[in-house]
């Protein structure tokens, strides 16, 4: 059974950083496409970011994009999120996700294209 378990979330002031981590179990990491979601208080699952099985390939919601990065270690099983000059709306539970299946990139910004999904971490920005 895949299992993934998201590390790193907490409080931080506006302006900062934190680094989400997703260690992920009982599956074959290296073949994984691997993603970031995020869901804030009454509102949707929303797209953060995703890399491909290689690594060779990121992509990243518009709102995110120039300050987050996403990189996964295939050597350890894990994905991180790089989160910098944090904002209070980035406020939310952050999620990773991994699919076995190689989908289109307009997939793999849905949470439809993921199959497995960790518990979430939490992410509190203050202004």
């Amino acid at each position: 059974q895949v299992q993934l378990v998201e590390s790193g979330g907490g409080l931080v002031q506006a302006g900062g950083s934190l680094r989400l981590s997703c260690a992920v179990s009982g599956g074959t990491f290296s073949s994984y496409g691997m993603g970031w979601f995020r869901q804030a208080p009454g509102k949707e699952r929303e797209f953060v970011a995703t890399v491909s099985w290689s690594g060779g390939r990121t992509y990243y919601s518009d709102s995110v994009k120039g300050r987050f990065t996403i990189s996964r270690d295939n050597a350890k099983n894990t994905v991180y999120l790089q989160m910098n000059s944090l904002k209070p709306e980035d406020t939310a539970v952050y999620y990773c996700a991994a699919d076995p299946v190689r989908h289109t990139t307009l997939v793999l910004k849905t949470p439809q294209g993921y199959r497995y999904w960790g518990q979430g971490t939490q992410v509190t920005v203050s202004s």
